[in-house]
């Protein structure tokens, strides 16, 4: 069976338990025999400030369903509050709400944050470092030549890691978030290093660091868009403001 199969296969076991569901499409008898839907393997975890998280298994690796949202350091330290312009400014590790934004999903952190010795993940987990996110992308069918790259890479794998339908991202045309992976990637946007809110902003862009440097002034990160169905990978400036998962130790 070729990718698009698979991919086709995957695609309606998610979705048909859905529209059965909500009574969008009946069945009223079949003799094949009818295949179950994808069942994923799920967890919770917890912050240092008791916020609960769902986790989820997607091939060896157990990630976050949700975006960091704590303000307090591992080791109980408080993160700074970068919210008003002027700390965002600051050189010092950072966390803001999308434009103080309450439906805004989970907190930005500045890679500073991220790369705190103070420790931003909770305990028995760390931040995703760009080889965490190639071998998720790998398992969703990605290939190591395409990981490798910068930029726009894959097919349809952003779409697979995206929230399904549009609560989480605006609809574009034909361009559909179908969540195959159990990833549920929200559009979260980003804030620059002057301060500014990205734009568009929440339900068209989402943004994740990685815990990987490229050099001292830069890092990895992933992103990805409402119109677009694959992942871009590329490393800027450490002082963005962007979303954060964890992968378990």
């Amino acid at each position: 069976m070729n990718k698009m199969m698979m991919r086709l296969k995957k695609y309606l076991n998610f979705i048909l338990p859905l529209l059965l569901m909500a009574g969008i499409i009946t069945f009223s008898g079949c003799d094949e025999e009818e295949e179950s839907p994808i069942v994923y393997e799920t967890s919770t975890m917890m912050d240092i400030e008791s916020n609960v998280y769902t986790t989820i298994k997607i091939g060896n690796q157990w990630w976050m369903t949700e975006n960091l949202r704590v303000t307090t350091f591992r080791n109980g330290q408080p993160i700074p509050n970068g919210q008003l312009d002027q700390d965002w400014t600051d050189s010092s590790a950072a966390f803001c709400l999308f434009q103080n934004d309450p439906v805004a999903p989970g907190l930005l952190y500045n890679w500073l944050a991220v790369a705190s010795a103070n420790g931003l993940a909770p305990a028995g987990w760390h931040i995703a470092t760009d080889e965490d996110w190639k071998e998720l992308e790998r398992s969703l069918g990605m290939s190591a030549a395409d990981a490798d790259k910068s930029g726009w890479r894959g097919t349809t794998e952003g779409n697979e890691l995206k929230l399904f339908g549009t609560t989480g991202w605006s609809p574009y045309q034909d361009n559909w978030p179908t969540n195959e992976s159990g990833f549920s990637a929200d559009a979260g946007g980003c804030r620059l290093p002057t301060a500014v809110w990205g734009q568009p902003a929440l339900f068209a862009t989402g943004f994740w660091w990685t815990a990987s440097p490229r050099d001292d002034d830069r890092a990895y990160y992933r992103y990805l868009d409402y119109k677009t169905a694959n992942v871009y990978r590329s490393a800027d400036s450490k002082l963005y403001g962007f979303s954060v998962r964890c992968v378990k130790d």
